[in-house]
């Protein structure tokens, strides 16, 4: 791995078809970071960042904050949690302290291995080329690295390790007839592309951790919420790995991506930070999206999430995707699952309501998501506390454990007293 610092990139941007388009370049210098785009890409395609980087041939500085001094859209392919706590150990065992780490580094080390459409050359080199590796092998090393049991990183789990979020978890690629192989993106070929979540007993819901998400995934379905593809993959040791199929690969077009970015990204919000309400939430997508209608999926899903204590809400996990003919549309919902808060708040609010929210300020997401009339937002409403009631039989067929399938629904009720009353004022 060249250890210098990294001081300038290209910016290459995946079409559904595979091949690639230079996007720009970016550059740092002791003022900041600059993006400019490429006077080809911008005759022949659409802006990538619409709201805060313009779509010209100016030279961009980035913000300071929140994005470590990058743009939101750059921001967007480096991961947070995990993948950075991976990063940070590959970078050590180079020698390289990871406070002298530059994020223009860390998007020289993500390379092509990051999720969405955009890579960026020169990459860094790997220190070995991984080859076919076990899924089991993933991870078992996974969660010991999680749980502080080692510092050790197999070079498999840095190169499949580009995901956001906090938990273990590896971007893979499989043979559906040979889900145990599983092969970096180099060695994919016509494999599947796949986002698969480990556990560890040291997660809030311990090994039962993506028996839950998956629990959620189907209610969420349940509720007409588009979700992505997902399986659980039994291990012999009884625990259960959750398996997403990933929505930024073209189906048939193994190369293939749609250009991804997230709201945090796309807004430049800090998704640590309590920072936005669902009203921004609904009126970015309409706008973003130019459909009125993408309103009212917006406040289906922000109100499973308010029902379903799914409180880890933050910007990061809303997302929109842009195929090549430049119509977004918002992402398959994800990092779906029951998620309380310590203080039982939500990083979203719900017009200023980080819980319990009044009847007036839902009636106002209500209007702003254009259902012609307040009772007929109270029926999708009533069908989300109606799918969340069957939470006990979802959990007992997943096989959750019955402590934790009794404490979930404890809970849930607790949430569904506090508000009820939405569901007939």
């Amino acid at each position: 791995m060249n250890t210098t610092m990294v001081r300038h990139l290209h910016v290459w941007r995946r079409l559904s078809d595979g091949s690639d388009v230079l996007v720009g370049e970016l550059a740092q210098n002791r003022q900041g970071t600059f993006f400019q785009y490429e006077a080809e890409y911008l005759k022949q395609y659409q802006s990538l960042s619409p709201f805060n980087l313009p779509f010209d041939n100016s030279l961009a500085q980035a913000p300071g904050t929140p994005h470590a001094g990058l743009h939101g859209l750059f921001a967007d392919s480096l991961p947070d949690g995990w993948g950075m706590l991976l990063m940070d150990r590959v970078f050590r065992k180079r020698g390289v302290s990871q406070h002298t780490v530059t994020p223009m580094d860390r998007l020289a080390y993500i390379g092509r291995r990051g999720t969405g459409a955009l890579h960026y050359t020169p990459a860094m080199e790997s220190d070995s080329e991984s080859t076919m590796s076990e899924m089991t092998t993933l991870g078992e090393q996974a969660a010991l690295l999680f749980d502080g049991q080692t510092d050790e990183v197999l070079q498999a789990l840095a190169n499949a390790g580009g995901p956001g979020g906090a938990r273990p978890k590896a971007l893979i690629y499989f043979d559906p007839e040979r889900p145990q192989k599983v092969f970096t993106e180099e060695q994919g070929g016509s494999n599947q592309a796949w986002l698969i979540k480990f556990t560890s007993s040291k997660l809030d819901l311990g090994h039962d951790e993506g028996l839950c998400e998956a629990a959620w995934l189907r209610m969420a379905q349940q509720c007409d919420i588009h979700v992505p593809e997902h399986k659980l993959f039994p291990q012999s040791n009884g625990r259960n790995w959750l398996a997403l199929k990933r929505f930024d690969c073209v189906d048939g077009a193994p190369d293939g991506r749609y250009h991804m970015q997230t709201l945090c990204g796309l807004l430049d919000a800090d998704f640590r930070q309590p920072s936005m309400d669902y009203e921004d939430v609904i009126k970015a997508s309409q706008i973003l999206c130019q459909s009125p209608a993408v309103g009212r999926s917006q406040f289906v899903r922000a109100m499973f999430n308010l029902f379903a204590a799914n409180q880890d809400d933050h910007t990061r996990n809303w997302s929109f995707l842009m195929p090549d003919t430049g119509q977004w549309q918002p992402s398959p919902m994800y990092d779906v699952t029951f998620s309380p808060t310590p203080y039982g708040e939500h990083a979203m609010s719900f017009g200023g309501y980080g819980s319990k929210p009044p009847l007036k300020a839902i009636q106002k997401l209500a209007s702003y998501a254009n259902y012609s009339s307040w009772k007929e937002a109270q029926k999708d409403l009533q069908k989300i506390c109606d799918v969340l009631a069957g939470w006990p039989v979802i959990g007992k067929e997943l096989g959750v454990m019955p402590g934790i399938r009794r404490d979930i629904s404890t809970q849930l009720s607790r949430i569904y007293q506090e508000n009820h009353g939405l569901l007939y004022s």
